[in-house]
This record gives structure tokens, C-alpha cells and sequence, in this order.
């Protein structure tokens, strides 16, 4: 078959391109796995946050939460529920952290435990508060993707791991499952395996290398406020926030994997809890689920997006990191604009995003 774009992943990333591009191009997608977003985009903390991440990042999601609102509004009902982010620690961390973020501000000790009572008094110096950040309903955004997507014309192939790609005069010829696609543009939204894809496809990778991160979800002796913010330790070792009757906890951690579909480490969960443990009074008293997603970054922490500079119409759209549920409205777009009109004059974002970037 023949179409104007081919994406390749079916994760968020992917998605919400083939959101932003349908209406305007002829759009297949064609996704490895049996289901859409099995990997990392369904295994999120679930949080859009204007304080995490570097400048660039901070910009898209701020950007991408006002597109989850107009979303919301399409839809008749919120998929953004308000989660306040609390950082604590030291003194000089939490300070440093504060200085460095224009999203964050100071939170006095008592001003913590006021907000957050089941915060042991003694097991933090210092506070910080980003009161913007906001939880959100992953499975209701991915599906306003597809859903969309599909509207518009494109089509959505699962079941279909890549395992040929070729350049023609015409582009890219891909072999996916069943089926051969050709296009003169490919998009690279492979997640995890975007390296190997390139690798596949002959192109240069760009150093993208996937991270564990764990996740679970506990029940706890005592009540959990369903209102209370997510709180995180300051130097990136742990978070919780309330999750159903019980809590989500993490213990952050970042260890090197291959591509794969990870699976959680007994060790890294319970660190975790114990971890937390020594923050909050709530008492963990067992574990429901747990899981682990892959966080794959590039050597500068930054996304890839855009047109590979020597295989023309080969197109990054990787190296989300844990960034990709919350930039993913802002990226999507900024890509569909690169796409559709290659010529333009690239913003600061895209220019700090290229796969050329220095």
C-alpha cells in the first residue's frame, strides 16, 4: 500500500502525530505489539508537570496542557484532574531546585505538613511546590488520539513488527507484519527500539538508550487523602501520590536495559516502599500491582524530533524519556508542522530538538 506518511509505533508519540497529521495527509501506522501503547506510554505516572524537565520540555508541556483542556472541553468532560507536585529534602537541595525552576516555589516546613499530613515532621528540612501540575487520564488521551486519528482517514495496523526497510526513488518501502507500505515519509516513533529501527533501516542512530522505571501501586493502614498532592523526594529517589483507595509509589530509579518488555524487580519495589516509608505515616501494607516502563533518552536528556539529516524523509520522533506523556500534544504538533512543511524556518524548540542539534 502507498501513503503520504508512515509512522512507525504505536505509543503516544505515535498517536498523537497521527492525530495532528490525518486531517491533512494520508497517514498508516503500524505498531509491533497486539495493542496500541503496551509499552512505556501505558506504564506513566500519569502526571503533566510544568516543573520537570529543562526549558525546552517545560515549554511543551506547558503548551500541551492547555491542548489537553480544549480536549477536555471537545470531549464534555475533564481528563485533567489537579495534582499539586511537593518536593522535599534538604535545605540546600530544595533551595537549588527552587532557584533553578520558574515553576516552583518555596513551601515552608509548616505549610508542607499542612498540605500533606501524613508527612512525617522529621523527615524533611525544606519544601517546594510547582501548584500547577496536573494528573492525567492517560487511557482517555490515547484513546481521543486514536479515535481522532481513525476519523481522519488514517489507518492503524497492530500486530506488525517491522522487519524490512528499504529506500526507493519514492522514499521508504517498509516490510511491517503482512504488510508492505511505502511512503515518502517514515517516522521514527519506536520508543525503546528506535535505535534498532534505524539500525534496520540504515540510517545513523542517534545514542537513544532505554532506562528501567519501576512503579506500584500499595494499600496503606490508614486512609488516603484521594486530594492530596504527589509528593517527591527533591533528589529524584522516590515519589507517591494517591491512587484509587491506596497510593502510587516509585522508587525513580534509572538503570540501562535493552529494548524489551521490562518487568519490575522485587528489590526495586520494595526499595521503594521502604524508601517512602520513612516519609509518610500512611503504613504500606501491600503491594496490588507493579510494573516497569522503559524511559529512553538521548546523551543530552533531550528528545529527537525531526528530519534526519542524511536520509531524506526519515523522521525522528524518540528520546521522549519520561517526558512523553506530557509534552505530547505540544510535540505532536510541532512534528506535524515540520512535516508537512519542511521548508520552514525551524522555531528555538525544533532547533533545540533536531537530530542535528550541536
Amino acid at each position: 500500500m502507498n501513503t503520504d506518511v508512515l509512522i512507525v509505533g504505536g505509543g503516544i508519540a505515535g498517536l498523537s502525530l497521527a492525530w495532528q497529521l490525518a486531517p491533512r495527509a494520508a497517514v498508516v501506522l503500524v505498531e509491533a505489539e497486539g495493542i496500541l501503547a503496551y509499552h512505556t506510554s501505558s506504564r506513566s505516572a500519569r502526571q503533566m508537570q510544568p516543573s520537570y524537565g529543562p526549558a525546552v520540555i517545560q515549554e511543551l508541556t506547558a503548551e500541551s496542557i492547555e491542548a489537553v483542556r480544549s480536549i477536555s472541553a471537545e470531549l464534555g468532560h475533564s481528563i485533567l484532574l489537579p495534582r499539586p507536585l511537593i518536593f522535599i529534602g534538604s535545605q540546600a537541595d530544595v533551595a537549588a531546585g527552587t532557584a533553578a525552576n520558574g515553576h516552583l516555589r518555596p513551601l515552608g516546613h509548616a505549610q508542607a505538613l499542612a498540605r500533606c499530613p501524613d508527612l512525617r515532621p522529621d523527615s524533611f528540612e525544606a519544601a517546594s511546590l510547582d501548584d500547577s501540575a496536573m494528573e492525567v487520564d492517560v487511557p482517555a488521551l490515547l484513546e481521543y488520539y486514536r479515535s481522532r486519528a481513525v476519523a481522519a482517514g488514517a489507518l492503524i495496523i497492530t500486530g506488525a513488527p517491522v522487519d524490512t526497510v528499504q529506500r526507493t526513488s519514492a522514499g521508504w518501502l517498509v516490510g511491517a507484519g503482512d504488510e508492505a507500505v511505502e511512503a515518502p515519509i517514515m517516522v521514527n516513533a519506536a520508543g525503546a527500539w528506535a535505535d534498532p529501527l534505524a539500525v534496520i533501516a540504515g540510517v545513523e542512530i542517534q545514542g537513544l538508550r532505554p532506562h528501567r522505571r519501576t512503579a506500584a501501586t500499595v494499600m496503606t493502614e490508614h486512609p488516603v487523602d484521594p486530594q492530596a498532592p504527589m509528593i517527591a523526594g527533591v533528589d529524584d529517589s522516590f515519589y507517591y501520590r494517591p491512587q484509587g483507595s491506596g497510593l502510587l509509589i516509585s522508587p525513580c530509579e534509572s538503570v540501562p536495559s535493552v529494548a524489551e518488555d521490562a518487568r519490575p524487580v522485587e528489590a526495586d519495589v520494595y526499595r521503594a516502599i521502604e524508601r517512602i516509608s520513612t516519609v509518610t505515616s500512611l503504613g504500606i501494607t501491600s503491594v496490588e500491582r507493579s510494573w516497569t516502563g522503559l524511559r529512553t533518552v538521548a546523551a543530552d536528556g533531550l528528545p529527537v524530533v525531526g528530519f534526519d539529516p542524511e536520509a531524506p524523509g526519515f523522521f525522528w520522533l524518540a528520546g521522549q524519556g519520561g517526558y512523553g506523556i506530557q509534552t505530547s500534544a505540544a510535540m505532536a504538533k510541532l512534528a506535524a508542522g515540520m512535516i508537512l512543511a519542511p521548508e520552514s524556518p525551524l522555531s528555538a524548540v525544533a532547533r533545540a530538538l533536531a537530530p542535528d542539534r550541536s
